[in-house]
């Protein structure tokens, strides 16, 4: 029987401080494991530091690596897509490329995978995030999980790997704004688990932002829950209930000629600040399905390509 043959897909954007630690480690990694046809395939989203020179360089001298360069930013979203829709190996592994996610890790994906799992998860034992960043994801993971219909498993990010009939399945999703691990989740497939020890980033700043972080919730949200309009309807259904019965209330009170007494400026204030803010929040709400939905039915593509190098 042949060697099975396992690509590693790593998104890039300006790690030109990390990337020559990332090469040396996946090479290592490759070398002390031959029972495996090993493959490398490194996307670039962009980049505006010396990531692309470095790259291709080392796909020159080492041919088990290949490069995909993007005509400009479309974001890690995209640049993983790609990454899955190009590599031709027999399992797939994902990972970040600021080494948070340890190469070391990759030969106990690749046993798992061995040994049946189409889909295996590298869950985070530790990690070394602090602060609002820390917090905010571990409430993401949370919420999510009580909204979606197919939760993801808390601790767990890009890092792990999927089988060729997972990943097949996951391309032929056509949708724009992606959510990898929820998209992953959704496939379905025999799952496994490993553990390990989240690490600090190897050299840098973060190249995903807060912001874009938020972003990439509120994708997750909105793709995989019916939650947030669901919560206006029911909101909407008190609100009208309430002031149905006081509507009822004050009606009685004046067929029985019994006093009304006259509400003041605060609660007329009160009342249409209340009732406009939930006017607001339910089209913000709405505007967020409808985006996406203006996205798709553009078909424009997720990303473009301006030069592949050693893909065959």
């Amino acid at each position: 029987m042949s060697a099975p043959a396992v690509t590693v897909v790593v998104p890039i954007f300006n790690e030109e401080l990390v990337l020559p630690e990332l090469l040396v480690r996946l090479t290592a990694v490759f070398d002390a494991n031959p029972a495996v046809r090993w493959g490398a395939l490194l996307v670039d989203d962009g980049s505006r530091d010396r990531s692309v020179q470095l790259i291709r360089a080392h796909v020159v001298r080492d041919p088990r690596f290949a490069f995909i360069e993007f005509s400009r930013n479309f974001g890690f979203q995209a640049a993983l897509a790609a990454g899955l829709a190009h590599a031709s190996g027999e399992a797939i592994i994902t990972m970040d490329a600021d080494l948070q996610d340890p190469p070391e890790c990759i030969p106990e994906l690749v046993a798992a995978w061995q040994a049946g799992a189409a889909v295996v998860l590298a869950v985070r034992r530790s990690r070394v995030e602090t602060g609002a960043r820390r917090l905010g994801m571990d409430v993401f993971h949370s919420f999510f999980s009580r909204i979606s219909d197919h939760p993801i498993e808390s601790n767990t990010g890009t890092f792990g790997l999927m089988a060729r009939a997972a990943v097949d399945a996951l391309n032929a999703m056509p949708e724009r704004n992606r959510f990898f691990p929820g998209l992953r989740a959704w496939v379905g497939f025999r799952t496994a688990e490993i553990s390990y020890d989240r690490q600090e980033r190897a050299a840098g700043q973060p190249q995903q932002t807060f912001l874009r972080l938020v972003r990439y919730a509120f994708d997750g949200v909105f793709s995989f829950s019916y939650l947030p309009l669901r919560l206006l309807t029911y909101t909407g259904l008190i609100v009208s209930g309430f002031g149905f019965v006081l509507g009822t209330f004050y009606v009685v009170r004046r067929l029985l000629g019994l006093e009304i007494a006259v509400t003041g400026f605060t609660t007329l204030v009160t009342l249409v600040l209340f009732l406009g803010g939930v006017q607001l929040i339910g089209i913000g709400v709405l505007g967020e399905y409808l985006a996406r939905v203006y996205d798709e039915v553009k078909k424009r593509p997720a990303y473009l390509i301006k030069r592949k190098t050693g893909l065959g």
